[in-house]
Formats: C-alpha cells, structure tokens, sequence
C-alpha cells in the first residue's frame, strides 16, 4: 500500500525510538480509509490472492535467475527479500546507467541501473560500484518476464 502511509519497520531495537520520534514529524497518522483498506487487504478474504502473488513471485524469481547465466552474468545479490534480481554485468558495461537507457530504447525492456542503488566508485575496481549492477523486477506475469529475459539475451547477444 506504498504511499497510503499504512505499513510496518522492522529494526534494530536501539532504532526504534529515533525512527517512531521521526515519523511522527513525517506524518500524523494514516487516514482512516488507508486503516480500512488494510485491514481488508491483510484479513482472510485477500490471503488466497496474496498467496496467488507469492507464488508466481517464485516462479518469475526462478525464471529469472535461471536465465541471468544465458547473459554471461554469474553474480547476483540474493534475490529473497523482495521481488528483483540485482545482477553485476561488469562484463558488459561499466556505466549501469547508460546501459539500462539502451536496454529499453533497444528492447522495450525497463530494468534499472545499479547507481541508483549504490555509488558510483570512481578509479576503483569495486565490486560493490553501482555502475556495475542492474536491477530488474519480477512481479509482472510469467509470460512478460519470459519475453523480458528473451528480450535481454537478444540484445546481449547483439551487442
């Protein structure tokens, strides 16, 4: 329910009072309907759906990561925490930003660029620089990200 305001933290304890005292500068509290909506969205009526979500999130994630070796990428953060793949392509490009702008001019594929995750590291050889990494989501449906990761190895190949 991203900008509903509704949604939970999970942190260190030392951390849980400096993050209360600042959100309540941030916001008052959620409004009432976003308090309703969530209750519906969370209660047992939306639990099928919700688990309908989480497994076809399964099998995007193994599609996908299946796939990333099919474009010469071997390294990839843990994709377990949410619904995106995080893979170094070093060994295509050293500018993640430029090469994410490609991608979708020649493929209609959006994925986006390590960057805007991690700083770029200049006159370093970190393996940790964003300009290195991309990252790519797999909500969609099986079919789109299927036809994404054909989309990419086509271009990868090309290129």
């Amino acid at each position: 329910m991203t900008g509903w305001r509704v949604g939970w933290a999970i942190l260190p304890e030392p951390l849980v009072r400096p993050v209360e005292l600042l959100l309540g500068n941030l916001n008052i509290c959620a409004p009432a309907l976003a308090q309703v909506a969530a209750v519906a969205a969370l209660g047992p009526e939306a639990r099928e759906e919700l688990q309908g979500h989480v497994r076809r999130y399964a099998v995007n994630r193994s599609l996908v990561l299946d796939r990333l070796p099919r474009l010469g990428m071997q390294t990839w953060a843990p994709a377990d925490g949410a619904f995106y793949a995080y893979a170094d392509i070093a060994h295509l490009t050293t500018d993640s930003l430029t090469w994410c702008q490609e991608v979708l001019a020649g493929t209609g594929v959006a994925v986006t660029p390590g960057v805007d995750f991690a700083p770029h590291r200049p006159g370093t050889d970190s393996p940790l620089d964003g300009s290195r990494w991309f990252r790519i989501s797999f909500a969609g449906s099986t079919a789109d990200c299927d036809e994404a990761m054909t989309r990419l190895e086509d271009f990868v190949r090309a290129h």
